[in-house]
Formats: C-alpha cells, sequence, structure tokens
C-alpha cells in the first residue's frame, strides 16, 4: 500500500462530509441524555484527571454491564460525545459505562491500552457498588475504541492485579476497529502522533497478540467503509478464528461514523447482536 492511499484507505474525515455538523449533533444528544437519564458521572478509575467514566444504571441490580470506548484515533473526541450510546441498553436492562482516557499525543498509545485495562478492572472490582453482574461485562469500542476493545481481549488479567479472574469479559464488540497498526504508523495523517516503531506496532496490534480471553468478539464495519476497514475486521478473524466465529456484521448504508450510530440503535443487527452478548454472560 503506498503513501499516498493510507490517508485515503485509513481517514474518514476525507470522504465523510460535515464531520463537524455530525460531531455537533453528537454532543447535543450526549448532553439531553446526561440530562434525562439516571447516571453517575465524572467516576475516577485511575490517578489522572483524564481516567474517568460516565456510568448509566439499568433499573434492575445485578444487570450485565456494556463498556463503550469511544474512538477518535486515540487524539480526539470525549466520552460526553458519546452518552447517546446509553438510553437504548438502559432500556433493555443493561448498565453501559462510558470511558475517558488520555489521548495522543500527550500520552503514548502503551498508556492508552494500560487506562482502559485499569477501567476494566475498576468496575470489575467496584461491580457490587454499581449493582452489576460481574461476569457479564462486555467491552465495546469504535475505530481506535475497537482497537483497545481487542488489546483487552490480549490482556492476562491475572497479571494486573490480585485476585482478578482469568476471564474478566464475557465478550467484546468492534465497530470499525482497526487491529493491524502497520499501515497507521505510515499514514502521514496520523504517524507524527502516532509515534510507532516495528517493535511497538508488534506490541501495540492485535492482530500479532495471543488471545487470553476466550469469549466472542463481535465484529461489525459499515458498508461504505473503506476496503481497508473492512480488511482490517477479516485480519483479527484469521488471527482469532475462535473469538471471531460469528460473521462481520456489514451495516447497511454506514459510513465510519454512522456504524457508530447502529451501535446504539435498537432495530440495527448490531444493537441485536450485542445484547445477546451481554444477556448470554
Amino acid at each position: 500500500m503506498s503513501i499516498d492511499s493510507l490517508d485515503r484507505d485509513y481517514n474518514p474525515r476525507v470522504a465523510v462530509p460535515d464531520i463537524s455538523g455530525l460531531f455537533a449533533r453528537w454532543q447535543q444528544s450526549g448532553a439531553r441524555v446526561r440530562a434525562e437519564l439516571r447516571c453517575r458521572l465524572d467516576l475516577s478509575y485511575g490517578p489522572s484527571a483524564t481516567q474517568t467514566l460516565d456510568f448509566f444504571p439499568a433499573d434492575d441490580p445485578n444487570s450485565p454491564l456494556l463498556i463503550f470506548v469511544h474512538g477518535g484515533y486515540w487524539r480526539a473526541l470525549d466520552k460526553k460525545d458519546f452518552s447517546w450510546v446509553a438510553p437504548a441498553y438502559v432500556a433493555a436492562g443493561y448498565s453501559v459505562a462510558v470511558l475517558n482516557y488520555g489521548l495522543l499525543p500527550a500520552i503514548p498509545l502503551s498508556e492508552i491500552v494500560a487506562q482502559v485495562r485499569r477501567a476494566c478492572v475498576w468496575v470489575y472490582v467496584n461491580a457490587a457498588d454499581l449493582q452489576i453482574d460481574a461476569t457479564r461485562i462486555v467491552c465495546s469500542g469504535h475505530s481506535a475504541g475497537g482497537h483497545l476493545t481487542a488489546m483487552m481481549l490480549a490482556t492476562r488479567w491475572a497479571d494486573e492485579a490480585t485476585g482478578l479472574p482469568q476471564r474478566l469479559l464475557s465478550g467484546a464488540v468492534s465497530v470499525s476497529g482497526v487491529f493491524d497498526l502497520e499501515p497507521l504508523a505510515r499514514a502521514p495523517f496520523l504517524r507524527d502522533d502516532l509515534r510507532l516503531n516495528d517493535v511497538l506496532v508488534n506490541q501495540l496490534s492485535p492482530v500479532y497478540l495471543e488471545l487470553h480471553n476466550d469469549v466472542p468478539l463481535v465484529r461489525a464495519v459499515g458498508a461504505l467503509e473503506t476496503a481497508a476497514f473492512h480488511r482490517q475486521s477479516e485480519l483479527i478473524a484469521e488471527h482469532w478464528p475462535l473469538a471471531c466465529g460469528a460473521a462481520l456484521i456489514d451495516l447497511p448504508e454506514c459510513n465510519h461514523y454512522t456504524a457508530c450510530e447502529a451501535l446504539a440503535a435498537p432495530e440495527s443487527a448490531l444493537f441485536r447482536a450485542v445484547s445477546e452478548l451481554l444477556a448470554a454472560g
């Protein structure tokens, strides 16, 4: 793949018009949800100010939990832009935690991965206080958040803290995820912030890592996305066939951004697949 084609293949802002309008709509929807839905905001899961999450509880105690990790190529966006993910799941009886994490280039990608791991551990350890079922925690993410979600499946949880189970998550969901960082490490629009050499690419790409959580990974990609994003989801299925037993969900008429919206749309095949994963545990 040529350097010139990497921006076209991996930078969705090139292909999708009116990104600023879409982001504004997400922010407005998020603010409305936080005003209307019961929530606990800015819960701290780590030592820095960026390590916080917003928690939207289901009505019934001991509910499954959906963690959502936002995208933005690890360098943009905020959890408050994605509060709208929660309402449909809460209505279906599932609690939701929407994460923040530190952003590039202020912190390296390896630390971002560590922060998301810390958040997963925090919700597990605090399951009783949150009134969630610690055996039914599903991590989901969009775009860069899909990468971070897959990195959770490559985590040896027992090495993270004393008393953690080998399988901390009951499932994972990646929407338009990226799993091989080699092309992104060379992409002109991102490489200077990402700052990955060959060693780091191997350490931080799920396609080069062992699966340490024997749980399903639901994958979805927008039908209108580039072939590169479809190929990324094919690569992780080839590398982790046991986790990726279900077929890739091709979201009709969705681009890179509206694919994320399908995650929260009760009529979508993706929402149904995630709900089944949460219920199964």
